[in-house]
């Protein structure tokens, strides 16, 4: 059966696979097979480079070339034939072997080295720099500039709402004012912060053997320095040497990765919060595209949904990325196959956090922030004033400024006019209690105006 976005099982290859389409090539089943014959090529060449094994010349600009075009032309019909030949051998490292062997054979210049190909290696040398390519490039190349347009998105935000004040809300109840730019620069930071580690970590690989101590590698060629071949044909591929592994490298890069990418996504999930609630509140608004349909019976329902959509997934992608990180280092003995299944979810965990990105871009897009409903909030707040009444009290050595104001102001409307008439009493200098009753809850924000604009574009 054809799989349509109708007929797929996941929404990741269905309803969600025009946002999920750049992963695609990336972490399927083809990508797999592309990132396993791309470490199987760079073994055959990085044998052939080192002068110690005497039996496989070093390849000339032309074989190279040839083998680099078999990865360029590696399209699904290729994958169709490594598959045949997996139907055959019921092992999908060793349908890769040989799909380059039969290569290898069909050419004159690459026919010497037949028998170099997969030489020394165990399917998990094979694997574990696949699976190594696939994460840096799902990394590199798609997730950072999601979330860099994303960072981009806030940071121009917060710079265009810098000024705009805002009431605060801790524990969900009128806090001190802040602005609404100010706030949003807090996810900036956070996620600039957040996105430098993730970006950091090394993914690392092997191609030792059987149990990781290079057994077969030297029983052909004892003079060769094997770690250092290793090391340069992994180097060649933008990855790590891990040197001391068993049968699979313990994954820890992965694990650390999955870290990596949920912290960031557990940001993003405050974030769509947040951002939830200010629609709830009113503070923000949200552009509406004609002939969209909010509520299937309340024709006035604007939904905040990419918000919701991007919740759900950070979840997923979170659950996903937990279960990777602590299950792929733990492994009985030098190897057990728990791990290959786990591996092969990668690309969701992947899939369902570019999903979320994408809906936090989109949900921004559509943000207008309502200055007459934050500003008439402010103005129904003038307790948040007693903070400073009460502060600048005891500047001036006055006894009793807070728990005066909590008489004054808890659980009870507290009026501008009640405010200036406590103020008016107080033995404060005559400027101080002028600066005091002119004080709005508007202009009560500290430096936030600073603070959202501090910040270097990322």
């Amino acid at each position: 059966m054809y799989v349509s976005e109708l007929s797929a099982l996941s929404p990741l290859d269905g309803r969600y696979a025009h946002d999920t389409r750049a992963l695609a090539p990336i972490f399927s089943e083809w990508g797999l097979m592309r990132a396993r014959l791309t470490a199987e090529i760079a073994w055959l060449v990085g044998l052939g480079d080192e002068p110690g094994v005497l039996e496989l010349a070093p390849f000339s600009p032309a074989a190279r070339g040839r083998l680099a075009a078999l990865l360029t032309d590696f399209d699904e019909s290729a994958g169709a034939a490594v598959k045949a030949i997996e139907a055959r051998t019921n092992h999908d490292v060793k349908a890769i072997e040989y799909y380059l062997r039969d290569f290898v054979q069909h050419h004159d210049d690459l026919k010497p080295a037949a028998e170099f190909v997969h030489f020394a290696l165990t399917s998990e040398d094979v694997n574990n720099v696949a699976y190594a390519l696939m994460a840096q490039t799902g990394r590199d190349t798609v997730l950072i500039p999601a979330l860099d347009s994303l960072i981009t998105g806030l940071d121009e935000l917060a710079r265009a709402t810098a000024t705009i004040p805002m009431l605060a809300r801790t524990h969900g109840q009128p806090a001190s004012p802040t602005t609404v730019g100010k706030e949003i620069r807090v996810f900036v930071t956070r996620l600039t912060r957040a996105r430098a580690p993730w970006r950091s970590v090394p993914l690392l690989a092997k191609m030792n053997g059987a149990v990781g101590n290079y057994n077969a590698h030297y029983a052909a060629y004892p003079e060769v320095d094997w770690p250092a071949v290793a090391t340069r044909v992994l180097a060649g591929l933008g990855l790590s040497q891990n040197p001391h592994t068993t049968q699979i490298e313990p994954h820890d890069g992965l694990a650390e990765l999955c870290h990596a990418t949920a912290r960031i996504n557990t940001i993003l999930i405050d974030l769509a919060r947040d951002l939830w609630g200010y629609i709830a509140l009113g503070y923000f608004r949200q552009k509406t595209r004609a002939g969209e349909v909010g509520s299937s019976t309340m024709p006035h329902k604007v939904n905040p949904i990419d918000f919701e959509n991007a919740e759900g997934n950070l979840g997923l992608a979170n659950a996903l990325l937990d279960h990777l990180a602590a299950k792929l280092p733990i492994s009985r003995f030098q190897r057990d196959l728990s791990d290959s299944t786990v591996l092969r979810n990668i690309g969701s965990a992947f899939g369902y956090t570019l999903l979320a990105y994408r809906a936090c871009a989109r949900g921004l897009g559509k943000l207008m922030v309502d200055e007459d409903r934050v500003r008439g909030d402010l103005d129904c707040h003038v307790e948040v004033l007693t903070e400073a009444v009460q502060t600048v009290m005891r500047r001036y050595g006055l006894a009793g400024g807070y728990e005066n104001l909590k008489d004054l102001s808890r659980g009870r409307a507290l009026t501008a006019e009640d405010l200036r008439a406590f103020i008016e009493g107080l033995a404060l200098p005559a400027e101080v209690r002028e600066t005091l009753r002119t004080l709005t809850p508007a202009t009560y924000v500290g430096n936030a105006p600073a603070q959202a604009q501090d910040a270097p574009r990322p």
